[in-house]
């Protein structure tokens, strides 16, 4: 019977990878990636020879009808993206959907994900949480704003490091110059940061530190 893994993979740390994740890239028969350059690099690492074939945002929807009918003809297929966990903030929700669907098994290994190590070194309550991945970048960015403005839990943002000076300024219009905020960046890569304070604190750092990087955004929820 086919089966379908997502098997996370390193946000950064090649060491973060689990050993059950590296037996199943042994044993699988194909692997499916965002990036096929991407995984190829860590499967050369792991000194994994495996056949991949590219399975991202701009081929998904076209390419799915041909993907389910390869995950038929394997009895084990392997879905990664290029860091973290698949159909997080990445292709891979179509992709199960369908499988479920056609009655193919679906199983998820647990690893890595940024949004986790974002929200518990911030230091803003972890027992409820809402995540919201990217923001719409112009349809319907402000009207999530003003929801979000009225959210009592913590609310986690991802973010592109060319619009995290914008992004600042806009939680602080919306939700309060003193709203306090954590940017993680880069995490448990060599320059991970951790940089704490009100939206407009944060903000004038950054305006005078231009980022780069993986950016997480967490914000404190609404008092």
């Amino acid at each position: 019977m086919a089966k379908l893994i997502l098997v996370p993979t390193p946000i950064g740390n090649l060491e973060d990878i689990t050993l059950r994740s590296i037996r199943i890239l042994k044993e699988t028969e194909l692997i499916f990636a965002e990036d096929t350059r991407v995984t190829n690099r860590l499967l050369k690492h792991l000194e994994i020879n495996k056949p991949v074939i590219p399975f991202h945002a701009h081929n998904e929807h076209r390419s799915l009808a041909l993907t389910i009918d390869r995950i038929r003809a394997n009895t084990m297929c392997v879905l990664v993206s290029d860091a973290g966990t698949p159909a997080i903030s990445d292709p891979g929700f179509l992709l199960v959907r369908e499988c479920l669907k056609e009655g193919i098994e679906i199983e998820c290994l647990p690893g890595p994900s940024a949004l986790i190590p974002a929200l518990v070194a911030s230091g803003f309550p972890c027992d409820k949480f809402v995540f919201e991945g990217f923001l719409p970048h112009k349809k319907g960015r402000q009207s999530r704003l003003v929801a979000l403005a009225e959210e009592e839990r913590t609310i986690i943002l991802y973010e592109s490091p060319h619009r995290l000076v914008k992004c600042l300024g806009q939680i602080a219009e919306f939700l309060g110059a003193d709203r306090q905020v954590c940017v993680a960046r880069e995490i448990t890569k060599m320059y991970e940061e951790y940089r704490r304070g009100t939206a407009v604190e944060v903000q004038k750092h950054y305006e005078q530190n231009p980022p780069k990087g993986e950016i997480v955004i967490v914000i404190e929820g609404k008092k």
